[in-house]
């Protein structure tokens, strides 16, 4: 079973950067979809920004300009730089991505865990 395994959150004050990683428990055989999620205390889950494997991307409203996606497939990583940062940006920061984990195996979604980003003033 793959795992997704996120890392780089953190404090940090406003106006900051923090770079969130995401990578693979295993070897991807191909990556599809991957993305960026978020969940503030009180709110639903929204999307933050989304990769293509065609090189496409989509950013919500409120990071465009100052949030940047991105992926190394060598690395079987995705990454989430973020500059610039507010305090609204405060929320448990989730990966996704649509994989290909072998190539015996068909491709599926999957989730990471989470990590807290927390923007102070």
């Amino acid at each position: 079973q793959v795992h997704l395994v996120e890392s780089g959150g953190g404090l940090v004050q406003a106006g900051g950067s923090l770079r969130l990683s995401c990578a693979a428990s295993e070897r991807i055989f191909s990556i599809n979809t991957v993305g960026w999620y978020r969940q503030a205390p009180g709110k639903q889950r929204e999307l933050v920004a989304t990769l293509t494997s065609g090189g496409s991307t989509n950013y919500a409203d409120s990071v465009k300009g100052r949030f940047t996606i991105s992926k190394d497939n060598a690395k079987n990583t995705v990454y989430l730089q973020m500059n610039s940062l507010k305090p609204e940006d405060t929320a448990v920061y989730y990966c996704n991505a649509d994989l290909r984990p072998s190539f015996y195996q068909s491709s599926r979604n999957y989730w990471g865990q989470g990590t807290q980003v927390t923007v102070s003033s």
